[in-house]
């Protein structure tokens, strides 16, 4: 289980964006990235062509690139400040089944997440 998904609230603990809030808009499990919003901006060139309806399309335009994920941390429900995830096992009774399910907890505050 990912300490960190899409559309979680991360805050950036080291780099240029330091301190940034933003959501998670993509995870990249294998090269171990995330892509927030609103942080690590970079500027695209990308290529003159020409659309379907004939607008001029391409130019430099600003999009975010993944930052590694060890640089971000998660915001806490309540304190609204940087914590580690925790996790906790819980049994659920389902269609007359009980299943162990995990559950991710702030370690700050002790919240489900």
């Amino acid at each position: 289980m990912a300490k960190i998904k899409k559309g979680d609230l991360v805050v950036v603990i080291s780099g240029r964006d330091k301190g940034k809030q933003g959501r998670v808009l993509e995870v990249q499990v294998d090269s171990r990235r995330v892509v927030v919003e609103g942080v690590q901006r970079v500027k695209k060139h990308t290529k003159v062509g020409q659309s379907s309806r004939g607008a001029r399309t391409g130019g430099i335009e600003t999009i975010e690139a993944p930052i590694h994920v060890s640089n971000v941390m998660l915001v806490d429900p309540e304190t609204k400040k940087g914590t580690r995830v925790g996790y906790r096992t819980e049994t659920v009774e389902r269609d007359g089944r009980t299943r162990s399910v995990r559950v991710r907890v702030a370690k700050r505050s002790g919240k489900d997440i």
